[in-house]
Protein backbone atom coordinates (compact mmCIF):
# COMPACT_ATOMS: atom_id res chain seq x y z
CA UNK A 1 0.00 0.00 0.00
CA UNK A 2 1.30 3.44 -0.83
CA UNK A 3 1.59 6.30 1.62
CA UNK A 4 -1.01 8.25 -0.35
CA UNK A 5 -3.47 5.33 -0.04
CA UNK A 6 -2.89 5.28 3.72
CA UNK A 7 -3.32 9.08 3.91
CA UNK A 8 -6.61 8.86 1.98
CA UNK A 9 -7.92 6.06 4.22
CA UNK A 10 -6.95 7.93 7.37
CA UNK A 11 -8.41 11.20 6.09
CA UNK A 12 -11.67 9.41 5.21
CA UNK A 13 -11.76 7.72 8.65
CA UNK A 14 -11.27 11.04 10.47
CA UNK A 15 -13.83 12.85 8.29
CA UNK A 16 -16.44 10.10 8.80
CA UNK A 17 -15.87 10.00 12.56
CA UNK A 18 -16.03 13.80 12.82
CA UNK A 19 -18.91 14.19 10.37
CA UNK A 20 -20.31 17.72 10.63
CA UNK A 21 -16.99 19.18 11.82
CA UNK A 22 -14.69 21.33 9.68
CA UNK A 23 -11.69 19.15 8.76
CA UNK A 24 -8.52 20.34 7.07
CA UNK A 25 -4.76 20.15 7.21
CA UNK A 26 -2.98 22.24 9.82
CA UNK A 27 -0.92 24.83 8.01
CA UNK A 28 1.65 25.18 10.79
CA UNK A 29 5.26 24.69 9.63
CA UNK A 30 6.35 21.38 11.17
CA UNK A 31 10.03 22.08 10.48
CA UNK A 32 12.46 20.42 8.10
CA UNK A 33 13.99 18.27 10.85
CA UNK A 34 10.69 16.64 11.62
CA UNK A 35 9.69 16.38 7.98
CA UNK A 36 12.99 14.62 7.28
CA UNK A 37 12.17 12.00 9.90
CA UNK A 38 8.55 11.62 8.82
CA UNK A 39 8.65 13.04 5.27
CA UNK A 40 4.98 12.34 4.58
CA UNK A 41 3.75 13.77 7.88
CA UNK A 42 0.54 15.74 7.76
CA UNK A 43 -1.48 17.00 10.70
CA UNK A 44 -5.23 16.81 10.21
CA UNK A 45 -7.04 19.57 12.11
CA UNK A 46 -10.66 19.08 13.19
CA UNK A 47 -12.70 22.01 14.46
CA UNK A 48 -15.70 22.08 16.80
CA UNK A 49 -18.91 20.34 15.76
CA UNK A 50 -21.51 17.80 16.83
CA UNK A 51 -19.00 15.62 18.73
CA UNK A 52 -17.77 18.47 20.87
CA UNK A 53 -16.73 22.07 21.18
CA UNK A 54 -13.01 21.32 20.88
CA UNK A 55 -10.15 21.09 18.39
CA UNK A 56 -8.55 17.77 17.49
CA UNK A 57 -5.22 17.21 15.76
CA UNK A 58 -4.43 13.85 14.14
CA UNK A 59 -1.14 12.74 12.61
CA UNK A 60 -1.07 11.18 9.17
CA UNK A 61 2.27 9.66 8.24
CA UNK A 62 3.51 7.79 11.30
CA UNK A 63 1.89 4.60 10.08
CA UNK A 64 3.97 4.52 6.90
CA UNK A 65 7.25 5.19 8.74
CA UNK A 66 6.94 2.78 11.69
CA UNK A 67 4.58 -0.06 10.91
CA UNK A 68 4.71 -3.77 11.52
CA UNK A 69 3.28 -5.81 8.63
CA UNK A 70 0.69 -3.17 7.75
CA UNK A 71 -0.19 -2.27 11.33
CA UNK A 72 1.00 0.98 12.87
CA UNK A 73 -0.09 3.95 14.95
CA UNK A 74 -1.08 7.55 14.50
CA UNK A 75 -1.67 10.08 17.26
CA UNK A 76 -4.59 12.26 18.37
CA UNK A 77 -4.33 15.41 20.51
CA UNK A 78 -7.44 17.31 21.60
CA UNK A 79 -7.56 20.85 22.96
CA UNK A 80 -10.26 23.38 23.83
CA UNK A 81 -8.85 26.06 21.50
CA UNK A 82 -6.97 26.11 18.19
CA UNK A 83 -3.26 26.82 18.52
CA UNK A 84 -0.29 26.09 16.23
CA UNK A 85 1.60 24.78 19.27
CA UNK A 86 -0.71 21.73 19.30
CA UNK A 87 0.22 20.85 15.71
CA UNK A 88 3.87 21.30 16.74
CA UNK A 89 3.42 19.10 19.82
CA UNK A 90 1.84 16.27 17.85
CA UNK A 91 4.56 16.62 15.18
CA UNK A 92 7.20 16.41 17.93
CA UNK A 93 5.58 13.18 19.11
CA UNK A 94 5.61 11.81 15.56
CA UNK A 95 9.30 12.69 15.26
CA UNK A 96 10.06 10.95 18.57
CA UNK A 97 8.07 7.88 17.54
CA UNK A 98 9.56 7.58 14.02
CA UNK A 99 12.89 9.35 14.52
CA UNK A 100 16.41 8.36 13.57
CA UNK A 101 16.44 6.28 16.75
CA UNK A 102 12.73 5.39 16.90
CA UNK A 103 11.05 5.21 20.28
CA UNK A 104 7.93 3.34 19.23
CA UNK A 105 5.15 4.64 21.43
CA UNK A 106 2.19 2.62 22.61
CA UNK A 107 -0.47 2.78 25.33
CA UNK A 108 1.09 3.60 28.70
CA UNK A 109 4.23 5.18 27.28
CA UNK A 110 5.07 8.79 28.05
CA UNK A 111 7.42 11.50 26.93
CA UNK A 112 8.49 14.86 28.32
CA UNK A 113 7.43 17.95 26.40
CA UNK A 114 10.31 20.05 27.78
CA UNK A 115 7.95 22.84 28.83
CA UNK A 116 4.29 23.19 29.83
CA UNK A 117 1.98 22.16 26.97
CA UNK A 118 0.56 25.68 27.24
CA UNK A 119 2.05 28.59 29.23
CA UNK A 120 1.12 28.36 32.89
CA UNK A 121 0.04 24.70 32.78
CA UNK A 122 1.47 22.11 35.17
CA UNK A 123 1.23 19.51 32.37
CA UNK A 124 4.70 19.08 30.88
CA UNK A 125 4.53 15.44 29.75
CA UNK A 126 2.38 13.43 27.34
CA UNK A 127 0.81 10.09 28.26
CA UNK A 128 -0.08 7.82 25.34
CA UNK A 129 -3.52 6.39 25.98
CA UNK A 130 -6.55 4.89 24.32
CA UNK A 131 -8.75 7.60 22.79
CA UNK A 132 -11.14 7.62 25.76
CA UNK A 133 -12.28 11.15 25.02
CA UNK A 134 -13.56 10.08 21.58
CA UNK A 135 -14.48 6.44 22.11
CA UNK A 136 -13.40 3.21 20.42
CA UNK A 137 -14.82 4.07 16.97
CA UNK A 138 -11.96 6.51 16.38
CA UNK A 139 -9.24 4.11 17.54
CA UNK A 140 -8.98 1.78 14.54
CA UNK A 141 -8.66 2.98 10.96
CA UNK A 142 -8.88 0.09 8.51
CA UNK A 143 -6.42 0.26 5.64
CA UNK A 144 -6.38 -1.84 2.46
CA UNK A 145 -3.72 -4.16 3.92
CA UNK A 146 -3.63 -3.48 7.65
CA UNK A 147 -4.78 -0.83 10.06
CA UNK A 148 -3.67 2.30 11.87
CA UNK A 149 -4.41 2.54 15.56
CA UNK A 150 -5.11 6.11 16.67
CA UNK A 151 -3.77 6.72 20.18
CA UNK A 152 -4.60 9.72 22.33
CA UNK A 153 -1.93 12.06 23.67
CA UNK A 154 -3.04 13.21 27.11
CA UNK A 155 -1.13 16.11 28.69
CA UNK A 156 -0.06 15.14 32.21
CA UNK A 157 2.28 16.36 34.94
CA UNK A 158 5.68 15.01 35.94
CA UNK A 159 4.24 13.92 39.32
CA UNK A 160 1.53 11.93 37.51
CA UNK A 161 4.18 10.26 35.34
CA UNK A 162 6.19 9.38 38.46
CA UNK A 163 3.05 7.91 40.07
CA UNK A 164 2.29 5.91 36.91
CA UNK A 165 5.82 4.51 36.81
CA UNK A 166 5.60 3.41 40.43
CA UNK A 167 2.01 2.12 40.49
CA UNK A 168 1.19 1.44 36.83
CA UNK A 169 -0.80 3.24 34.16
CA UNK A 170 -4.09 1.66 35.28
CA UNK A 171 -3.64 3.06 38.80
CA UNK A 172 -2.94 6.49 37.31
CA UNK A 173 -6.02 6.30 35.11
CA UNK A 174 -8.09 5.34 38.18
CA UNK A 175 -6.78 8.49 39.88
CA UNK A 176 -7.87 10.52 36.86
CA UNK A 177 -11.35 8.95 37.05
CA UNK A 178 -11.62 9.46 40.81
CA UNK A 179 -10.56 13.10 40.50
CA UNK A 180 -12.93 13.61 37.58
CA UNK A 181 -10.30 15.42 35.55
CA UNK A 182 -11.36 17.46 32.59
CA UNK A 183 -8.72 16.48 30.02
CA UNK A 184 -9.29 19.67 28.04
CA UNK A 185 -8.67 21.92 31.03
CA UNK A 186 -5.45 23.65 30.00
CA UNK A 187 -4.58 24.43 33.62
CA UNK A 188 -5.95 21.47 35.56
CA UNK A 189 -4.39 20.57 38.90
CA UNK A 190 -2.30 17.39 39.22
CA UNK A 191 -4.11 14.38 40.71
CA UNK A 192 -1.00 13.32 42.72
Amino acid sequence: MTTSEAHRALDRHVREFFSGHPVGTATHDLGDGRRGTVPDLRVIEVGPGPRGDHWTYVTAGCWSRANDDGHGVEFVLTAPVPDPRFADLIAMTAHYHCGPRPHLLDVGHSLPVGEPWVPGSACDHILVSLPYLHGPDLEVCHLPRGHARLLWLLPVTSSEIAFGREHGTEALERRFDEAGIRPLDLHRAPVV
